[in-house]
């Protein structure tokens, strides 16, 4: 790491992409998290950030994640990988996001832990945060 706090490697250091499993190749691949809860003054570059924990892909085609080093839960659309919603946590987020159904009324939940990350160097937290997905 540098002196202010950044990895020494020229960025992007984080993406997050689609693969074609049956060519191999990718679909789409964009940079993923911002300098803004790592970098020294707070600015969010779009410089793209390591992560730490998996993405969750609902039925209906979005794929959530939330390991990188600025707090936000991302909500991106598979076809395209366009960035669909984010949340903004109160601590580090490195674990994979879950969902599930309610039986009652049948809604559907993405649930993420923010409790952060000592060596990666995130806020530590004890929030877990769930939040609705529309309906369509």
């Amino acid at each position: 790491m540098s002196v202010l706090g950044l990895p020494c490697q020229t960025p992007p250091w984080g993406f997050v992409s689609a693969v074609d499993l049956r060519s191999m190749q990718p679909v789409w691949m964009h940079k993923n998290g911002t300098s803004r809860d790592s970098a020294p003054l707070g600015i969010p570059f779009a410089v793209g950030t390591p992560g730490l924990g998996g993405p969750v892909v609902t039925a209906g085609g979005v794929a959530c994640l939330s390991g990188t080093l600025d707090y936000y839960l991302r909500a991106y659309d598979l076809q395209n990988g366009e960035q669909l919603w984010k949340a903004r946590l109160p601590a580090g987020g490195q674990a994979t996001p879950m969902t599930y159904v309610s039986a009652k009324p049948g809604k559907q939940y993405v649930v993420q832990m923010a409790g952060g990350h000592g060596s990666f160097g995130t806020k530590i937290g004890d929030s877990l945060i769930a939040w609705t997905l529309a309906e369509e």
